[in-house]
């Protein structure tokens, strides 16, 4: 198998829609949301089952979770909560939650010229990167990340949103 041809069935995918809109702007938004994470998980190379929760919530949710958890009192548009749990032999591995917020990402995405679906697809990635111990709070590191970017979404067709974001 490929990097880039993940195979589905090795997801242990939860699916949160506490917020109406998303399916209402994403028919499609739980095979997306599966397919985005099944090519995080192969093209950061990290074998095996995987377990994922993901809550696609409203402003207001996430406001709340970034107060309580970061001390910003502010939506923003994905957070990741990495489990940290020990891997248990046979069962998947838990990597924990990534939570996106509906206005926020509408808005950006309406900003920047990007279909919705797209840019969701990119904060998801990002967000699985994050539970997978990549992060940018460094140039290299940022660099690195930004990279497996670019590469995950190239794979799923979408267009470079690092090129994109510099000339718009």
């Amino acid at each position: 198998m490929r990097a880039m041809d993940p195979d589905p069935s090795r997801l242990h995918l939860d699916l949160i829609e506490a917020c109406p809109a998303w399916g209402a702007a994403i028919p499609e938004i739980d095979a997306l949301c599966r397919a985005t994470a099944s090519a995080a998980l192969a093209a950061a190379a990290d074998p095996g089952e995987h377990e994922l929760s993901v809550l696609l919530a409203d402003d207001a949710e996430i406001r709340a979770l970034n107060r309580a958890w970061r001390g910003k009192d502010q939506p923003t548009n994905v957070l990741s909560f990495p489990a940290g749990a020990p891997t248990v032999n046979g069962a998947p591995r838990l990597l924990g939650d990534v939570a996106l917020a509906y206005e926020t990402v509408a808005r950006e995405a309406a900003e920047q010229g990007k279909s919705l679906a797209d840019h969701f697809r990119h904060l998801l990635v990002h967000g699985v990167l994050h539970l997978l111990g990549h992060d940018h709070e460094e140039e290299e590191a940022a660099e690195r990340m930004e990279g497996l970017e670019r590469k995950i979404l190239a794979g799923l067709g979408i267009a470079d949103p690092y090129r994109e974001a510099a000339h718009g």
